[in-house]
């Protein structure tokens, strides 16, 4: 039994059909000593799948390797992994190892942090709060689900997706690399999609481009985590594909689920208090802790970071990072409801709010937006929509906005481009 699936699953993952890839992660596990850290790279992302469930198999704990990283060596010193695994090296020897290892409480995986506001954390998380977690999503799949993961295992995020389905018995359906013309591509066949709103907008714009596309698209559930659905992205989701339900989470690598959205309300799954406007989470979904050089340091925050809102119904309103505010001319600019804004202009697939020095007034407010919005009607709804001090008074419109390997914008990135005035 594979221990973070629960049991077997019921169809394929790639190429493999189940007894393949129960007996491939088998043959991983044999191979490891039990308990181990484990870093594993290679570009193979089935290969990297099936390394990942031997580790888990054998009890150990693995880092999902990403070349992306700024720094891969600093991320490997903080992990200190006993073992580095390339999936794309011969095996190693078969050391014997018997399994199943552990149990709930047994580490799993070495997820990161995303780094889209700066240099990934290594976390350290249990079986059993993703077990819990899969259980708090509330999403039904099947064995007749075609689950497609559009990005890389090393974002938590696509690692949450596919084990998912594989813990219900769906078949999981891995693009490695983010694409949205593969993805439009893939979902001819696939039936659910986990991804960033980002990368659900981006397909959406395939689909309204492609009616071929479109009419074959099997798509009946998007399940959207990263970052806030904004009401004009709903809009086009029920406009494109009005028969695929969206279901949005809240979460973070470090504290997992937060709260679910099925319908009109974003509903927490967790123990949270909003204090002085920030958000307090109290919950057994979230991290063992962290490793810095190795040590691991136990304890997952109850802060989360973000600003919010809790309704006298107990629905939430997740504000933004408090790291997202722009200092300009003596008042405080929260960018991401700029962003929310400029969102809603036809032709904008993805926007970033960052500043600008400025020997004056400390900051510009400056938009960088991805897609063919006309910067007219950008300025027209920033004048009907936002404060004089919220409107954005430089503007940059990009073909690709940088992104981290989970397809969130790479706000840190931007903002640093921006202060040292380097092309983005």
């Amino acid at each position: 039994m594979l221990p973070i699936l629960g049991r077997e699953p019921t169809s394929g993952v790639g190429e493999l059909t189940c007894p393949e890839l129960a007996a491939a992660a088998r043959r991983v596990a044999r191979r490891l000593p039990a308990g181990a850290r484990v870093a594993i790279s290679g570009t193979d992302e089935t290969a990297r799948l099936v390394h990942f469930l031997g580790a888990d198999l054998a009890g150990c704990a693995s880092l999902l390797v990403d070349p992306s990283w700024p720094d891969v060596e600093v991320v490997l010193e903080d992990a200190r992994p006993d073992v580095l695994l390339d999936v794309d090296a011969p095996p190693g020897e078969d050391l014997g190892t018997e399994v199943p290892v552990g149990d709930e409480s047994t580490w799993f995986s070495l997820p990161t942090t995303s780094g889209s506001t700066g240099r990934p954390t290594v976390l350290v998380r249990s079986r059993g709060s993703w077990l819990r977690s899969f259980a708090a999503l509330g999403v039904p799949l099947d064995a007749r689900d075609r689950v497609l993961i559009p990005g890389p295992l090393s974002s938590s995020l696509f690692l949450f997706g596919a084990l998912h389905a594989l813990h219900t018995g769906a078949d999981v359906v891995l693009l490695g690399r983010w694409s949205a013309q593969r993805a439009a591509e893939a979902a001819r066949e696939a039936t659910a999609v986990h991804m960033v709103p980002a990368q659900l907008s981006a397909l959406l714009a395939v689909l309204e481009h492609d009616p071929l596309l479109r009419a074959d698209c099997a798509l009946r559930l998007v399940v959207c985590g990263g970052a806030k659905v904004d009401p004009v992205l709903r809009e086009r989701l029920a406009a494109v594909l009005p028969d695929c339900r969206l279901v949005e989470y809240y979460g973070s690598a470090e504290h997992s689920l937060i709260a679910v959205r099925h319908d009109a309300r974003l509903l927490p799954v967790v123990d949270v208090e909003v204090t002085d406007g920030r958000l307090l989470v109290r919950s057994d979904l979230t991290c063992d802790g962290r490793l810095q050089r190795g040590e691991f340091v136990p304890g997952a925050p109850e802060e989360t970071g973000d600003r919010a809102v809790q309704h006298p119904d107990g629905s939430l309103e997740v504000l933004g990072r408090e790291g997202a505010v722009i200092d300009t001319g003596a008042r405080l600019v929260a960018a991401e409801t700029v962003e929310s804004v400029l969102r809603e202009v036809d032709g904008v697939l993805d926007v970033v709010v960052a500043a600008t020095p400025h020997p004056r007034f400390g900051s510009l407010v400056t938009a960088v937006v991805e897609g063919d919005a006309p910067l007219p009607e950008l300025r027209a709804r920033a004048r009907e929509r936002l404060h004089p001090a919220e409107r954005p008074h430089r503007w940059l419109v990009v073909d690709v906005l940088p992104r981290t390997s989970s397809g969130k914008s790479a706000r840190a990135v931007i903002a640093d481009r921006l202060s040292s005035g380097d092309p983005l």
